[in-house]
């Protein structure tokens, strides 16, 4: 048969205090309330038992469960698992653990998942997944549920959100690809349902304008979701249109990584018939052959801080809403090179 699980008064016992001191002395949030020898007898005594507290017990104590609901679009994108790992260290350092659930960027999914999460009395969330115009916002907001946005801001600046300067980073890849020489510059642009989607594209037309550059409607493409095969669909459809371009700006790492697949097929080779920069600078993507220009940002930081803000809410901060912006860093590696008008050597295809 299994051994009986230890009991708080069997700690106390071996401890030699009362009950309710080994109580106090197990949550690190009262911990201070007793003293320091006492708190070390009754945590040595619980190692020495392998006492383990009932979480589900406490939580009934102090309405609060010590988990937090994350919601990520897609864990197959390897930006995200950096973010969580930043989020779940901050949290563990408070006491507190995360519960991850995929949504594939799937609306009645991510209702599904947050409304599970929601039934395990979660104490707050944190989403990287959400719209502009969502209405599990509105109303998580209106029950008084504490969220924090991630990778993401709200269309009003309304929950606290920690971002990258999206528009910022667009403007800086077009910068460098205006300062190689190149002029014919297509951009493939994220969902425009999402912050990130909306805000990198707002980016590229304002580089394009600051460095005098038309933006013809066959150098556009609009992404369904920020993956390989719509960046590889995207691409096919800038160069089947016929509009020559010698560069391209791609709203994330993964449909850049879609662009290569797509020069490929039609038989051009970036960056010589074509130049190619992405977005977020993904674990591995310096490996791409050629390794992928592209705006660089501490993506274990955006989790930390998200923490941070979620964290601060729990402990009871009022007051506005907080939307931190980190700065992107410009990586140029081997994806770009002056146009070949400028090198001697002639274009070809649709690359022009």
């Amino acid at each position: 048969m299994p051994e009986p699980a230890v009991k708080l008064r069997d700690v106390a016992r071996q401890a030699g205090v009362h009950p309710a001191t080994a109580s106090r002395a197990l949550n690190p949030d009262t911990r201070l309330l007793v003293s320091e020898d006492t708190a070390n007898r009754v945590l040595a005594a619980a190692a020495e038992l392998g006492y383990q507290p009932d979480a589900v017990a406490r939580s009934l104590r102090t309405r609060r469960s010590h988990t937090i609901g994350v919601l990520i679009p897609d864990l197959n994108n390897p930006l995200f698992p950096p973010i969580v790992r930043g989020l779940e260290d901050r949290l563990e350092a408070d006491g507190y653990v995360a519960l991850i659930g995929n949504t594939d960027g799937d609306d009645a999914r991510e209702r599904r998942v947050f409304e599970q999460m929601r039934a395990r009395h979660v104490d707050g969330y944190v989403l990287a997944t959400a719209h502009l115009r969502n209405p599990l916002l509105t109303e998580a907001i209106r029950a008084g549920v504490p969220v924090v946005l991630m990778n993401r801001i709200a269309a009003d600046n309304s929950l606290p959100s920690v971002t990258v300067d999206n528009e910022l980073g667009v403007r800086m890849a077009v910068s460098h690809l205006t300062s190689l020489g190149h002029r014919d510059i297509a951009c493939i642009a994220g969902p425009q349902d999402v912050s990130t989607g909306l805000a990198r594209y707002r980016g590229f037309r304002a580089g394009m304008a600051a460095a005098g550059l038309d933006v013809p409607a066959g150098r556009l493409a609009f992404a369904r979701a920020f993956s390989i095969e719509e960046g590889h669909r995207c691409l096919r459809q800038i160069l089947a249109d016929g509009q020559p371009c010698t560069a391209v700006a791609a709203g994330n790492d993964m449909l850049a990584v879609g662009c290569y697949l797509a020069l490929d097929e039609a038989g051009l080779s970036c960056p010589a018939d074509m130049s190619v920069v992405g977005f977020n600078d993904m674990p591995f993507i310096n490996m791409l052959r050629p390794p992928l220009t592209t705006l660089a940002f501490s993506h274990y930081q955006v989790g930390t801080e998200a923490a941070r803000l979620l964290l601060e809410r729990l402990n009871g901060s009022a007051g506005p809403a907080k939307v931190l912006y980190l700065t992107p860093e410009l990586i140029i590696r081997g994806s770009t090179a002056p146009p070949a008008t400028l090198t001697g050597r002639p274009a070809q295809g649709g690359a022009g």
